[in-house]
């Protein structure tokens, strides 16, 4: 479905009234807020308990953000399919969002993750329409900020995990032509992404 088919929740809502209707949209998802925090938390603990060949993440390996975000962006879902299979799943082709509900899509989320301490990100196309044969950038997400690895030996945790609905429209593009990164502003961030946890 693309993200012009996809009527928004918030249409004709001022702004004040987006927290509102953002608690509503998570309150009806079928995942509950103790559930999220508790996997993404369990699939970060994960990554420090993996081994690249004899090599472990945090002892003799220190990933860049990039890619302590690939393996999140991977285990999430994983751990919802393990927990619940038959009704979540990642995604298959470039249509499903990253964590598919299989028994109604509407619920499926996008994950996205950031070192930054507190803003995510999106390429470019999240500020532009999506096409016919392309996934939808409007719909539920799951936002993950995290540490990077530091000078000391203390590993890095997860500093925030929020939830809640975006519309591509609320994706901005960067000005400069050559930009190839989409951000939200403080208003939407506040509004309609629900903190569920902060260290």
């Amino acid at each position: 479905m693309s993200s012009s088919a996809c009527l928004s929740p918030y249409v004709n809502l001022p702004q004040v009234q987006w927290r509102l209707k953002t608690e509503e949209l998570v309150a009806c998802h079928p995942l509950k807020r103790d559930e999220i925090v508790e996997v993404v938390l369990q699939s970060w603990k994960d990554i420090f308990v993996s081994k690249l060949g004899n090599f472990s993440i945090g002892k003799e390996l220190f990933p860049k953000p990039q890619i302590m975000g690939f393996f999140l962006h991977e285990l999430i879902p994983l751990e919802f399919q393990a927990r619940c299979p038959g009704v979540w799943r990642g995604d298959k082709t470039g249509d499903d969002k990253d964590l598919v509900y299989i028994p109604d899509p509407k619920y499926s989320v996008e994950i996205k993750t950031s070192s930054h301490a507190s803003q995510i990100f999106g390429n470019r196309s999240y500020a532009q329409e999506t096409g016919g044969s392309k996934k939808s950038k409007s719909g539920y997400y799951l936002a993950v900020n995290f540490a990077k690895f530091g000078a000391t030996n203390a590993l890095p945790a997860v500093s925030r995990i929020r939830f809640g609905w975006l519309d591509h429209a609320d994706w901005m593009g960067q000005k400069a032509a050559s930009g190839q990164q989409a951000h939200l502003d403080a208003a939407v961030q506040a509004s309609k992404l629900i903190l569920l946890y902060s260290k």
